[in-house]
């Protein structure tokens, strides 16, 4: 974008920002013992989040520390029902749903890594909350499966788009060792 913005003296300045800030994630954003990226840097929380890394190519699916951590949240911050949270707990006494968007990150992620098997089971469970003319919500209730937070929801959409063909790309891809299929 540096040419369009005619901002090309700027492009040194940006890449060495760049390098220090993936630096920075990279030691302090890793969590060894929970073997997952957490929230904040040097944090013991899990964010759903995070599995935004393989899905934007910050770092490659078969990283090591990418598997763990897309089977971590998955561990985690799924609930009873199948559905992702974005984290556990805050400042907020009331209790949040879980994501659409964040359960569909999980089926992408699962997909990028190797476990498509999963990441269908994923999908298909939170495709079950749309509604009857395939509408979905920013969230669902735990408990009732009610739809909450914004309705229709343009990001659970295109969540769900994006896992979808995350998922037939790695259907389409010949096996590979070790993934956990």
């Amino acid at each position: 974008m540096a040419p369009a913005l005619r901002a090309d003296a700027h492009v040194p300045h940006w890449r060495s920002e760049r390098d220090r800030i993936r630096q920075a994630i990279e030691q302090r954003g890793w969590n060894p013992r929970l073997r997952a990226f957490t929230q904040a840097f040097e944090s013991d929380d899990l964010d759903a989040s995070s599995l935004m890394l393989p899905i934007v190519g910050f770092l490659p699916p078969h990283d090591p520390r990418v598997q763990s951590t897309v089977l971590v949240i998955a561990t985690h911050l799924t609930d009873p029902g199948g559905l992702v949270r974005r984290y556990r707990g805050d400042e907020i006494e009331e209790e949040e749903g879980t994501f659409l968007l964040c359960t569909f990150w999980l089926a992408h992620a699962l997909a990028l890594t190797g476990h498509t098997t999963r990441a269908r089971q994923v999908l298909q469970t939170a495709v079950a909350h749309a509604n009857d003319v395939g509408l979905l919500a920013e969230e669902t209730d735990s408990t009732t499966g009610e739809a909450l937070g914004n309705f229709p929801q343009a990001f659970s959409h295109i969540g769900l788009i994006n896992a979808a063909r995350a998922i037939r790309d790695a259907e389409r891809k010949p096996a590979t060792r070790g993934t956990g299929h």
